[in-house]
């Protein structure tokens, strides 16, 4: 690991994703009421390991299914962002940056599209991704995960900032 990601990572206390491409795989199961998507357990296990480590969570997604809220509540996750657009992602981050007295150095972004490029490359988070994000969001990103979003990405990435600050496998 060079010495330029490691000293960001040693700087990170909240997790930021979006959901579709990050947690899941982007595929949707459309159904008469709802929209279905897959989760990956153990990335739900490395969210939950990492809020009893007390790093903070939230997820901002264009997403607007009740079935994501009640997924991510699950985990412990309460800072929950749905039906966010395009064009509010980056304001709906900065305002979360604000309402929890951060700093961008702060935070790790994990995206993987267009919308996620507009953040990760208008602000001085740590800007990670899936395997499988758009050219454009590998581009800009500080960390690229060697796995696909819905497959074990975000735990790559949360064990990643986690053993890097010495804090992987101590809360048992």
């Amino acid at each position: 690991m060079d010495i330029k990601l490691k000293s960001k990572l040693s700087k990170i206390t909240t997790f930021v994703f979006d959901v579709d491409g990050v947690f899941t795989d982007a595929t949707l199961l459309v159904g008469v009421n709802d929209v279905q998507r897959v989760f990956n357990v153990r990335d739900g296990y490395a969210v939950q390991i990492a809020i009893k480590s007390g790093y903070d969570m939230a997820v901002i997604s264009g997403g607007k299914q009740n079935s994501i809220a009640t997924r991510l509540r699950g985990l412990g996750i309460q800072d929950i962002y749905l039906s966010v657009g395009t064009d509010q992602k980056l304001t709906t981050l900065k305002q979360y940056i604000i309402e929890k007295g951060k700093t961008e150095q702060e935070i790790l972004f994990i995206g993987d599209d267009i919308p996620d490029y507009l953040v990760m490359n208008s602000t001085k988070v740590l800007a990670c991704c899936p395997a499988d994000a758009i050219e454009e969001v590998l581009e800009v990103s500080d960390y690229i995960s060697p796995i696909s979003g819905g497959k074990g990405a975000v735990r790559d990435v949360i064990e990643l900032v986690m053993k890097a600050q010495g804090k992987w496998m101590k809360v048992f």
